[in-house]
């Protein structure tokens, strides 16, 4: 009898792959892609341009108050998803329902954007849209990972990066078309009527934009569904299933240490452009958000076309030259902040090539690694290392924005540029490491599915 945690699940953990041989066809890979255009309001809209923004604004309490409120009930969201995400990944993986649960999740995330509808302007609505950003940040972090785990359902080894690279792209393209249907229809003043309002569109967006995944994957039924663990027994078989990684596929652990690490680093150069662009290059906000469109166009369309370099080349290949583009432009920026906005202009959006293809070809490198049966968990995996190390950018760029000020003798609004040093020192740290894990192996397809795929895609 088997000792494994996993015995429904197939053992050889380096040898069998999730992702299949027979090429999906171009309605089930864009019905797949299309998710992410269909949920990128939260990200866009909700947590970076608008919903935030208007929850930390004045009409809630004083400024430094509310935003310190808010980081609370983010840090309990965060806590939440690291511990959630990889035993509910496993769930999926052992009930084989993974498309069931990826719809209530994402019809709950699109409610969450409706309901925020009624946090009003005043201080006694502040918890409400505190609860409700948590709990979206926690419920499309656990989404994610489902949907992630999909791409074994509408990719090869041959296409999955381009595949992945479809899905990331047109999340890009998304969240800024969204962005900009709601300026057009409200102007880009926004008041507490315009933003609430706004947020019943975010949710239909969401609804809308989501129903062909539904339509075009299904679960895939098992012959053999494992019981259910509970919770103590499913954080039992996953400590398990990370000690067998270890043992078995030491390389896909040391993946997930190293894109923490770098994903960390991509997400800050986002997180802080705007705040550099402001500050330190004096960009009005409405500047920011014309360059904002701008960044995630070109970060979008480049994450597509990289994802044909990544079946060609490789994840790794990818994943290693957009952080080495991305440390070199980061101390550009540094370099030359004295430059004005003509400078921020070409090296931030030079920057922006280069990110969404690294988080892309990431999801592409993982996907190839995973053993078939795990992809809910390895995923919930990632989201989880991911979270462990969030707070590295943010740390380390005040860290660097405090050394500017001790070197220069300046202010803090004089040394800010510092700040973009951190960031690039936790991409090079996220290189450096990457350097060590090794591509994961090229896949060729046998005749009769050479020809079957063709037939098919």
């Amino acid at each position: 009898m088997s000792t494994s945690p996993f015995p429904d699940m197939t053992p050889p953990l380096a040898t069998v792959g999730a992702l299949p041989s027979m090429r999906a066809s171009k309605r089930r890979v864009f019905s797949w892609a299309l998710w992410d255009w269909g949920t990128q309001p939260f990200a866009t809209v909700i947590t970076t341009f608008v919903f935030s923004v208007y929850l930390t604004s004045s009409a809630f309490g004083p400024k430094d108050e509310v935003t310190m409120k808010l980081a609370w009930a983010t840090g309990v969201a965060g806590l939440l998803i690291a511990l959630l995400a990889p035993v509910l990944g496993q769930g999926s993986d052992r009930s084989g329902k993974r498309m069931f649960h990826l719809r209530w999740q994402t019809w709950l995330l699109a409610a969450i954007c409706a309901a925020m509808y009624f946090v009003a302007p005043a201080p006694e609505y502040f918890l409400l849209g505190a609860i409700l950003l948590g709990a979206g940040n926690v419920v499309s972090e656990i989404a994610n990972v489902n949907y992630y785990a999909a791409i074994d359902q509408v990719s090869t080894p041959r296409n999955v990066g381009r595949v992945s690279g479809l899905g990331w792209g047109l999340g890009y393209l998304g969240g800024i078309s969204i962005l900009l249907v709601i300026i057009a229809l409200m102007g880009s003043g926004f008041d507490a009527e315009q933003v609430r309002l706004s947020m019943l569109l975010c949710g239909a967006w969401t609804v809308v934009f989501t129903i062909p995944i539904f339509l075009a994957l299904k679960d895939r039924r098992r012959q053999h569904p494992a019981p259910s663990l509970g919770l103590v027994g499913s954080y039992r078989a996953l400590f398990a299933s990370i000690a067998k990684l270890a043992r078995t596929s030491p390389n896909t652990l040391f993946f997930l240490i190293a894109s923490a690490l770098f994903r960390d680093g991509l997400a800050g150069v986002f997180t802080f452009g705007g705040v550099l662009a402001a500050g330190t290059f004096g960009f009005e906000f409405s500047e920011v958000v014309i360059f904002g469109v701008a960044a995630n166009v070109v970060a979008g369309v480049a994450t597509m076309l990289f994802g044909l370099l990544d079946d060609q080349l490789g994840p790794k290949s990818v994943i290693v030259g957009s952080l080495l583009a991305l440390v070199v432009l980061g101390t550009g920026v540094f370099v030359f902040h004295d430059g004005g906005k003509p400078a921020f202009w070409g090296l931030g959006l030079a920057m922006c090539l280069f990110v969404g293809p690294a988080q892309s070809a990431s999801r592409s490198f993982l996907a190839r690694l995973i053993p078939e049966g795990m992809s809910g968990e390895m995923f919930g995996l990632y989201a989880t290392t991911g979270r462990a190390v969030s707070f590295l950018a943010p740390l380390l760029f005040g860290a660097f924005v405090a050394l500017g000020v001790s070197v220069t003798r300046a202010d803090q609004d004089s040394a800010q540029h510092w700040g973009i040093l951190g960031i690039v020192s936790v991409l090079l740290l996220g290189l450096i490491v990457a350097l060590f894990v090794k591509e994961p192996p090229k896949h060729t397809l046998p005749p009769e599915d050479e020809l079957a795929a063709a037939r098919v895609g």
